[in-house]
């Protein structure tokens, strides 16, 4: 457990490797209420299986006031290197929670992945608009590597890198 203070809050990061069966259904809930529909699952098993794929991982998570998850990171391996997602609930956002934990992220790794969907052409399942998160994580120091892309009918997306500087 981590205490960070934001510019009004003081916000505690809890580290696990292995969710309970709450937690999972909590993040099933964050995924599909905050990323595009087209990403959503519709069974809680279908993302059980996804986190189950990830290799060497670690939850970061964020509870307000209700003890309810209001973001979540999560780092893990894969194509031998570090990869990293973030999630915020919408009442979270734009008071520098992300950025706290991103910072978090970046102190305990030396260089991080990501895709990022780099346009704001999807909807989330309340009809709302996805707002592309690209200029937050440039603002934070990552890379785009506007070649490397994933092109597929449930995302596009540009990956991004971020690498400690010694």
């Amino acid at each position: 457990t981590y205490f960070v203070e934001t510019k009004t809050i003081l916000i505690k990061i809890s580290k696990f490797k292995i969710l309970d069966e709450s937690q999972k259904k909590a993040l099933f809930w964050l995924w599909n209420n905050e990323y595009p529909a087209k990403l959503c699952y519709n069974e809680i098993t279908q993302f059980e299986n996804y986190l189950s794929q990830l290799q060497n991982t670690n939850h970061y998570l964020i509870y307000d006031d209700f003890k309810n998850i209001s973001a979540w990171a999560f780092t893990f391996d894969r194509e031998n290197s570090r990869w990293f997602a973030i999630i915020l609930d919408k009442k979270t956002q734009n008071k520098g929670i992300g950025t706290q934990l991103l910072q978090h992220l970046k102190a305990e790794e030396k260089k991080l992945y990501g895709w990022v969907i780099d346009h704001e052409n999807d909807f989330k399942v309340d009809g709302t608009k996805y707002k592309s998160p690209l200029i937050f994580y440039t603002i934070n120091g990552f890379e785009i590597l506007p070649k490397q892309r994933l092109e597929f009918d449930m995302i596009s997306a540009v990956k991004i890198k971020w690498e400690k500087q010694e």
